[in-house]
């Protein structure tokens, strides 16, 4: 028995009379928080280059894969070798420069070839975007603007889009200052993180992965500002917000040493 039936084992005995109370109460929908949260947990190994990590998160991955496999099986829908099955035969289709007629194509041209072929699979789908809507909101903007700019309907000038950053800032800054309503200030806070998403595919930057870095970065400079305050014997939480101000000036130039 190789590692994979060894894991399509356990999970079967998991799933069984006797086995896990809590994966047997498990169904699809149920595991969709875990499938994002191990989604991540890779994403973060791979930021933080941690190989160890990396291997134990992409196990994590693995398993929910497997686990709704096993459903699936159960319910005789489909098993986990239905599954790899697809997914071979998909490699083998959208890689006809390598299956077929071995064509040494750059890495643009490869993502060019994957998409038409992509779009001939599903050409009977009515509509055009089609973005999975559990996706992060960031991510779910971008894919949905690169879809419209692959049909033609786009900025064409970078500038143009940034002016448009800052038509909706202005309108977001409007609708503030003259107390308007929690709904309208809402749509227009939206209207900014969409133009700001534009902006950020013209720059070639993925805004998921920019506001994740942004995460991090603000979480160890405040956690440095909390190891500075214990340094002085300061309770951090009671320091005033000048005091907590120098704190996080002094963190940013350790950062950027």
């Amino acid at each position: 028995m190789d590692e994979m039936d060894k894991v399509l084992e356990v999970m079967k005995t998991l799933r069984s009379e006797g086995g896990c109370n809590w994966d047997r109460a498990q169904n699809h929908k149920s595991l969709i928080p875990y499938l994002l949260e191990e989604s991540y947990e890779v994403v973060h190994a791979i930021e933080n280059e941690d190989d160890e990590n990396l291997k134990e998160e992409l196990g994590d991955l693995l398993f929910q894969v497997v686990f709704h496999s096993r459903i699936a099986s159960e319910e005789g829908r489909f098993q986990f070798s239905d599954v790899a099955g697809n997914l071979s035969e998909k490699l083998i289709r959208r890689h006809p420069h390598v299956f077929q007629n071995q064509s040494d194509l750059s890495p643009e041209e490869v993502v060019q070839n994957w998409q038409k072929i992509k779009e001939n699979e599903k050409k009977d789908r009515k509509e055009t975007i089609d973005v999975p809507i559990a996706l992060p909101a960031l991510d779910r903007a971008h894919k949905i603007q690169k879809k419209a700019a692959d049909v033609g309907f786009d900025w064409e000038d970078p500038r143009d889009v940034r002016a448009k950053v800052a038509e909706e800032l202005e309108e977001l800054d409007e609708e503030w200052t003259k107390g308007g309503s929690f709904e309208r200030m809402e749509e227009e806070l939206g209207d900014l993180l969409f133009a700001i998403v534009n902006f950020s595919r013209f720059l070639k930057i993925n805004p998921e992965t920019a506001l994740r870095k942004a995460n991090e970065k603000f979480l160890y400079r405040f956690s440095q500002m909390e190891k500075f305050a214990k340094e002085q014997n300061q309770n951090f939480p009671d320091l005033s917000l000048e005091e907590k101000e120098v704190l996080w000036e002094r963190a940013k130039k350790q950062g950027n040493s």
